[in-house]
């Protein structure tokens, strides 16, 4: 199988080789800075692009389609515009904790990308608790909301990013049951091993109906996490003008802007990587001949596939669903989805222990 294992380990020999270990070692930390970086540059502009011309082909238009062929360089025009802007900060907002709140958001989703495999051999920290450390982090980014919201001493901003916590906090819930059923049918927290115990068939067709239950409400859970439509009740133009970012301009709504495009990027490769077999290809059992043929495929290729298809069904949630009232959100979350999650997770204990999936 064609992979990006040989480049890596080409790049950290040569760089072993060449300089001493403690300089290859900050070497080799750059390099991942600088593809991190890049990377969320590149699936900012994408994803935006992608959200704009999906939206228009829900809504029967043409969406952007004047900046460049077919609209290609409209997030780039988006981009420039938001550089040129000026960042302004409100005469009575808590100034440190004001311009800090964006980059703390950045900071978590720039950590959520170390335990995750974009492709075979391509994945920046192999940690032996990687589910745990997604979930442990991915807690974090409700901190850098309800900074902004506060600092910025604007009543829609507070109530926005109050909103967005009670909402982070219920769905987290949710979303961990969802992935402690694949835990429990792999038997470890670390993502390679739950990719390589996908080999045979991916969880979501080998595990029966719980973890399609699972993956239902996972799905359901990351939408509301990062508060997209039909849970963006944080950000709620309607009513609140833009939430808890209502008093950011310039860069600094850009990182917001572009945190939230990242993180729906990260929920979708984890849920690749947990129900769709990551960057492993389709096989089915013992079907060499098969399953030889779908190696063929880069693993990069399968892993990208995978989690654009789940951004897409997120965006189509989007405008297919009327968004929801603050306690209509709530009342889903533990009323229904907690107490079936909770029942699903024992549903797929005992089949585990029976050994009851393919």
């Amino acid at each position: 199988m064609f992979s990006l294992e040989g480049i890596t380990n080409s790049i950290q020999n040569w760089l072993y080789q060449t300089f001493e270990p403690w300089f290859a070692l900050t070497m080799e930390c750059l390099i991942v800075i600088l593809l991190a970086i890049s990377l969320f540059a590149i699936l900012g502009l994408v994803l935006v692009l992608m959200e704009r011309k999906v939206a228009a082909h829900i809504q029967i238009r043409l969406g952007p389609n004047r900046v460049g062929p077919g609209g290609m360089f409209q997030t780039v025009a988006d981009t420039i515009k938001l550089l040129m802007k000026e960042g302004l900060t409100p005469d009575a907002a808590d100034k440190f904790l004001f311009n800090l709140a964006p980059f703390v958001v950045m900071i978590v989703a720039m950590l959520l990308l170390a335990p995750i495999a974009f492709a075979k051999g391509f994945q920046i920290w192999d940690i032996n608790i990687g589910v745990l450390f997604i979930s442990a982090v991915s807690s974090l980014s409700v901190i850098g909301i309800l900074m902004a919201g506060w600092a910025s001493n604007n009543k829609y901003s507070l109530l926005g990013a109050m909103r967005s916590g009670a909402q982070i906090v219920s769905y987290e819930l949710s979303a961990g049951l969802s992935v402690l059923s694949i835990v429990v049918l792999t038997g470890s927290l670390r993502l390679s091993d739950i990719i390589a115990s996908q080999e045979n068939g991916w969880w979501l067709l080998k595990g029966h109906i719980p973890v399609i239950i699972s993956f239902v409400i996972f799905l359901i859970a990351v939408t509301a996490e990062t508060n997209r439509a039909p849970f963006d009740m944080a950000e709620a133009e309607s009513e609140l003008t833009a939430g808890f970012h209502t008093e950011y301009s310039g860069m600094r709504f850009a990182l917001f802007f572009l945190a939230e495009y990242i993180n729906i990027f990260i929920v979708c490769a984890i849920g690749a990587t947990l129900f769709l077999g990551g960057w492993m290809p389709f096989h089915i059992g013992h079907w060499d001949g098969f399953n030889h043929i779908m190696d063929f495929i880069p693993s990069s290729i399968w892993f990208m596939g995978k989690t654009f298809f789940l951004i897409f069904l997120i965006m189509w949630f989007r405008w297919t669903f009327p968004r929801l009232r603050i306690d209509q959100l709530l009342e889903l979350e533990w009323k229904y989805l907690l107490p079936i999650s909770l029942f699903n997770l024992v549903l797929v204990t005992v089949m585990a222990i029976m050994g009851w999936h393919f």
